[in-house]
Formats: structure tokens, C-alpha cells, sequence
């Protein structure tokens, strides 16, 4: 094994300081991934405008806990490193540098190129200094009638303390100079605006001028202000967004209904610690030093913005457009051929495994299976997980019908996913209601894997049915994120789900398992001992090949595995999409380890392991990607595949088709940056996502 002191890369002479990156600094660097997308002329314009949104979003729940914990552990003095070697105080600094030059970039992009491209296109966002005077009185109307009525201004004096500011929330701080009636002086005041307004406004054509006209709610409140003032003189108005910690924390010892518990952490959750303060540009000095030292933030936590101070809300946009030329291709999933008839599912599935590779085959069988498992006469029970499911959810409906009609239905229901955690209570208590005996799993571990077993009387005996996935039982979700899912009445694998669903309801120590590795007991130590196999076949002289793809790779014994590997001979391919704390292209470390990010049109999703295993060829489709948590605190299986032609085709469509990308692909290289991947000189384009669509949807692409 390389030592632990500083090695220096191939290309240079710059020292890298550890074996490991940070996982921080990973996540921004996939949100410039993303923004990429942006700037390429091949992501039609509505889609750009997404992606822009997306960003937003993934900063926000990045805030919220990432950049939370470093401050915490600031605040608590804490100078523990991590595998990195970087202490929580240096960690903020590098990331609040990465942070402020991605946002300043991502509203760039909107100003510079989306929003004049979508002026372009006749889908205008009209700025207040450019309106009409006809549009000034349609604004003024609007005000008069659905905004004024809801707000409540408070001016702050001594009666009028600073509001409770909510987590992510739109508020306005106003400048003003004069007395008021009871001839008390002004200075500040607050306003804030109500989420069930709106956060942008679409005007008539006639109006508007153009086919798509928006107005921002702030641009309308800034307009009228002084009507909420009377009298007084409105120096400044400014809107500004508070980002909070968001993390849910519950101790052990002090819960015993975790429901409750939790319906009373969430309240707290909108007040939590300040983390970040988001203001306009043009906010004076004097008041984004007012605001700042209200919340107790620095400077560093300030956030100056060209324009909507939450660009999330935008996301609506593209689906109020209708304008398919400024959008993807649409594409119709198709089915894969053993679900081509009309026959039962379990008629199909007890003769043959099916996969299905989502979002290019539809969700539907899914749902199906539950559906029809409801309403089966022979079916005696139904168990299943739920992580997140949505607000509205085909399949717990099913579950719920299945409880009503007399099925013993079983739900593990994970109460801590996080920011689905409301909507989790809420599929809980109807499930309750309907007979569903409903568990919570076991606390201080969260189960995230994808289970769903049903149990049907087939003559004189039972026989097990399963579906195990790598994503989410989410519909919607389903449609926009990679994802395989195996049905199966395999007799050893259903004989393993049932017995890790008996472990997570029940008492009793951990049962060996046929063929499923489970974390937190098995999986961890089985994807070590499978990469010391790959090691000592490559060192007998066999070849030596593992490749896996995931969301994120951060669990440093693995990497140091990974490592030894590599230096064995042992071929690595590596997709993760998002963080990767290994070092890849090391000379003596990790020269035979590729990494690489797939990012595109789709959230990839899925997770699959590979090993060549001396030509068996294992391969294992997950719901765990390798990270420290997924390992050790959560509940997790890994299904190997066994029928032969589904092997292949996870080889194919998972594993082999994004290796072959060169247009989503990006390539990380020994001091964790990415470059674009691109065609060889003269050689095509190779798209995956174009590819899998291609292959297995119906599409006008």
C-alpha cells in the first residue's frame, strides 16, 4: 500500500494532501455538472431554465444540512478532520468560495442567456423597470386584490420585535424614513409574503405582448410598497430568503411513539439554525448589515443575487409552457416482451424473472403487482417498504384496498426520509386506519431498501413473490430517475426478503441469508471480501475486473480496498454520478481506477455492482450506494441476478451503455476535477440516455 504522507499527481508537481477529496466540495462540483447543462446547445431552452431550478433546489437541501453540520461543529469547536484531513473550519472555507463563484455563475446563465433566449420565444419575464402602463395598472389591480389583503406588515420598534422568519421563505425588508400616525419615527419594517401567493404571476397575452408573460411577485410588491406605508417614505425595499438548518434529530432515549416525536421535531424545523442569508444585489449596505447581524450570520454567509432570490419556484415554468420544441423529445415507456400479454403477473413471474430498467419502462407493473395482489383471492399477505412515495401514491392506495379487503398487510414505513418525513405520517395514519399493521423499522437505522413480497396460496402450498428495486416506490419519480427493479419468485431470494422483513418487524438476531447481502450486517463485509477475490485472482494470473455504479462513493475502508486493488492490476470502473472521495489515475495508488459522472436528461439512479469473479460474472443490482451511512446505519439489500438473461442485459443497458458515453459522461481525473467527455476525432456521438430510450421506449427522438 501507498503511505499516508502527501504524493504529488502525474501532470504536475502539486502535492495532493490526502488520499481522499471531500465530499463537500464534491457536491458543488456536481452541481456545476449540472449547470454544464445549461451552457450546452443541445439541452433545449425550457430544459435549460430546469436545470438552472435544479441547481437551486440541491443548494438549498445542501445548506440545510451539509453546510449546517460544518457550522455546528464550528460553533461546538470541534476540530476533528475527516477522511479528507481538512478541519470543519477549513472545509467552510473552501466551500463558501466553491459556493458564492457557482451561484454568481448560475445567475449569469439566467440573465445572460436563458431569459433573453426565452424573450426570444415569446415566454418573458418582465421586469419592473420595463413595464408598460398598461401593465403597471394590471400590476396595481393585482396588488389591490390578491396581495394586498393577506399581508401584514410590521414596523420594528420596541412593541414590534423581528419576526420569526420561516426556513426558505420570501420576505421583503423595507427601508423607510418619516413618523407614522402615532408619530413614532420609522426605520424598518418587514414584510412578508404568504406561501400560498404565488411567486410569479402570468399576465394575459394582450398584456403581456408576447405568448407567455410572467411577472414576479416581488417585482409587484416592490411596485406597491408604499400603499402598505402610509405617509412615510419607502427609501429601500429588498427581498431576502433565510435558509435554516433542517436537520431532525431525536434521541434514543427520550422517544417512545417516534410518530409523535417526529410531528414535533418537524414544527421546530422551519426555526431552525440560520445558515445562510440570500439578498438582491442592489440591498444597501446598511440593511445587509442589519439583516446579518439579526440572524448572527458573517459575511461569508451572505448571498447577493442578480435577481429572484428563489429561483426553485421557477420549475413550474416549463410545464405551464406549451411549447414541446423547447423541451425534450416526449417518449412513450414500453414494457418489457414477457408483459406484452394479458396474463396475471404472478402467472408470468412464477415461470420467469422480469426486469425493469426505468424511467424507459414504465412504473406501471409495479403498481400492478400490488393492485391485482389486492384483489386476488389467493393472496394471503402483502409486505412492503415505503422510503418516500409522494403525496399521492397509486400503490399505497393499493395497499390500503389490499388491508381493506382482508389481506394481513404489512408496511414498514420509513418516517425519516428525509423532507418526505410529513407526507410518511400522513401515508402511516391512512394505512392504519384501513387495518395495515404499520412499523417504523428500527430506530436509529432508516430502511431505505426497496421490498415488496407478497405471499399467495397456490394449491396446497404458499409461494412467495418479490419485488426488489433500487429506487423509491415513487410514480412520479419513476419517471424522471434510472432506476431497475427485478420481480422475482426465486425460492432462496423471496425466502431472504421475507426474513429481513421478519428482522426489521420483529425481535430476534440476524438469520443467515441464501443470497441477499444486507447492511447494516453482511454488505459492507461481502463488497470487501468480493473486491479481495478480485485482488488474489488478478495476482494468480486470472484477469481482474470490478465495475460499479452508484450515487455516491465515500466509505474510506472500500477506497482503500478500491486502492489495493488497483495496485494489484485489478481493472476499476467507476460511475458515480454525484460525491466520490476517491482519487482515481494516481501513479503507484489508483492508476487502474477510471471514474466517471453521468449527467443528463435523467437522474441517474440505479446502483450495480460488478465483479468478474473469475468469469462467474457476479453481478448485484442495490438500493445502497457506498457510503458510510448505507453501510452501517441503514437497512439495505443487494439482490444478486441470477437468471442469465437479465445478467446480460444489466451488463448492457446498466454498465457497458454508460462506459460508452462520451456526450453525458464526465471524466474526474487525480485532483478530482471532470472534464466533459467527447467523440474521439472523427468518431460519433454516443449519448446513453439517446441509446437506452432508443432501445426500449417508444420515442420521437
Amino acid at each position: 500500500m501507498v503511505p499516508l504522507p502527501t504524493f504529488h499527481t502525474n501532470s504536475n508537481s502539486t502535492p495532493l494532501p490526502s488520499r481522499f477529496l471531500n465530499r463537500e466540495l464534491g457536491q458543488l462540483s456536481f452541481n456545476r455538472r449540472v449547470l454544464a447543462l445549461v451552457e450546452d446547445e443541445s439541452t433545449p431552452l425550457l430544459e435549460q431554465l430546469r436545470y438552472l431550478c435544479i441547481v437551486s433546489n440541491n443548494l438549498d437541501e445542501f445548506f440545510e444540512t451539509r453546510v449546517a453540520g460544518l457550522k455546528q461543529q464550528i460553533h461546538e469547536g470541534l476540530a476533528k478532520s475527516g477522511p479528507d484531513g481538512l478541519s470543519p473550519k477549513e472545509i467552510y472555507r473552501h466551500v463558501s468560495t466553491a459556493a458564492h463563484a457557482l451561484v454568481t455563475d448560475q445567475y449569469r446563465l439566467l440573465n445572460e442567456r436563458v431569459l433573453p433566449r426565452l424573450a426570444q420565444e415569446s415566454i418573458c419575464f418582465l421586469r419592473r423597470g420595463h413595464w408598460t402602463e398598461v401593465q403597471h395598472r394590471w400590476a396595481r389591480e393585482y396588488f389591490l386584490k390578491e396581495v394586498k389583503p393577506v399581508l401584514t406588515p410590521i414596523g420594528l420598534d420596541t412593541a414590534h420585535p423581528f419576526p420569526r422568519i420561516l426556513n426558505k421563505s420570501l420576505n421583503f425588508a423595507v427601508e423607510l424614513s418619516g413618523t407614522d400616525a402615532f408619530g413614532r419615527p420609522g426605520t424598518h419594517a418587514i414584510v412578508q409574503a404568504p406561501r400560498a401567493l404565488p411567486r410569479f404571476i402570468r399576465l394575459p397575452s394582450d398584456i403581456a405582448g408576447c405568448d407567455y408573460g410572467f411577472i414576479f411577485l416581488s417585482s409587484i410588491l416592490h411596485a406597491n410598497v408604499g400603499d402598505l406605508f402610509q405617509g412615510m417614505t419607502v427609501e429601500g425595499c429588498y427581498q431576502f430568503r433565510l435558509t435554516r438548518n433542517s436537520e431532525v434529530l431525536l434521541d434514543d432515549d427520550d422517544v417512545s411513539d417516534l410518530r409523535q416525536a417526529l410531528k414535533g421535531e418537524l414544527r421546530h424545523r422551519q426555526y431552525g439554525d440560520e445558515v445562510r442569508l440570500e439578498i438582491p444585489e442592489n440591498c444597501s449596505e446598511s440593511m445587509s448589515l442589519f439583516l446579518l447581524n439579526t440572524f448572527e450570520l458573517q459575511e461569508s454567509d451572505l448571498y447577493r443575487v442578480d435577481g429572484p432570490v428563489n429561483l426553485v419556484r421557477l420549475m413550474q415554468v416549463p410545464d405551464l409552457v406549451d411549447r414541446s420544441d423547447l423541451k425534450f423529445p416526449p417518449f412513450i415507456p414500453q414494457p418489457p416482451h414477457e408483459l406484452a400479454n394479458e396474463l396475471p403477473l404472478f402467472d408470468i413471474f412464477r415461470k420467469r424473472d422480469v426486469l425493469l430498467h426505468h424511467p424507459f419502462q414504465p412504473f406501471t407493473p409495479v403498481v400492478q403487482f400490488v393492485q391485482q395482489a389486492a384483489r386476488d383471492p389467493d393472496v394471503l399477505a402483502i409486505k412492503q417498504t415505503v422510503y418516500r412515495a409522494g403525496n399521492d401514491s397509486e400503490l399505497i392506495d393499493a395497499l390500503i384496498e389490499a388491508a381493506r379487503n382482508g389481506k394481513e398487510v404489512t408496511v414498514i414505513v420509513e418516517l425519516l426520509a428525509r423532507f418526505d418525513e410529513e407526507a410518511n405520517m400522513n401515508w402511516a395514519a391512512k394505512l392504519e386506519d384501513a387495518g395495515a399493521h404499520v412499523v417504523y423499522g428500527v430506530f436509529g437505522y432508516k430502511t431505505h431498501a426497496k421490498m415488496c413480497l407478497i405471499i399467495r396460496r397456490e394449491g396446497a402450498s404458499l409461494r412467495r413473490y418479490a419485488h426488489l428495486g433500487t429506487g423509491n416506490y415513487h410514480v412520479r419519480t419513476a419517471r424522471s430517475y434510472t432506476d431497475f427493479g427485478l420481480f422475482t419468485a426465486h425460492p432462496d431470494i423471496t425466502s431472504d426478503v421475507s426474513a429481513v422483513f421478519m428482522q426489521i418487524t420483529g425481535l430476534g438476531q440476524q438469520k443467515s441469508l441464501h443470497h441477499l447481502w444486507q447492511a447494516p450486517f453482511t454488505l459492507h463485509s461481502q463488497v470487501l471480501a468480493a473486491i479481495t477475490r478480485e485482488i488474489q485472482q488478478t495476482m494468480n494470473g486470472q484477469k481482474g475486473h470490478i465495475i460499479a455504479k452508484m450515487n455516491a462513493l465515500t466509505e474510506p475502508m472500500l477506497i482503500e480496498a478500491l486502492y489495493e486493488a488497483s495496485q494489484a492490476g485489478v481493472r476499476i470502473d467507476l460511475i458515480v454520478r454525484g460525491v466520490c472521495l476517491l482519487r482515481p489515475a494516481v501513479k503507484g495508488l489508483s492508476e487502474h481506477i477510471r471514474v466517471r459522472s453521468i449527467v443528463g436528461r435523467f437522474l441517474e439512479h440505479h446502483r450495480i455492482y460488478y465483479f468478474r469473479h473469475g468469469g462467474a460474472h457476479d453481478l448485484f443490482i442495490s438500493s445502497a450506494d457506498w457510503m458510510d451511512r448505507n453501510f452501517f446505519r441503514r437497512i439495505e439489500v443487494a439482490v444478486p441476478v441470477l437468471d442469465v438473461r437479465i445478467k446480460k442485459r444489466l451488463m448492457e443497458e446498466g454498465l457497458r451503455t454508460y462506459l460508452r458515453d462520451n456526450c453525458q459522461a464526465w471524466i474526474m481525473d487525480e485532483a478530482g476535477l471532470y472534464r466533459r467527455a467527447k467523440p474521439a476525432r472523427n468518431g460519433a456521438e454516443f449519448s446513453s440516455h439517446v441509446a437506452l430510450l432508443k432501445r426500449l421506449a417508444y420515442t420521437t427522438c
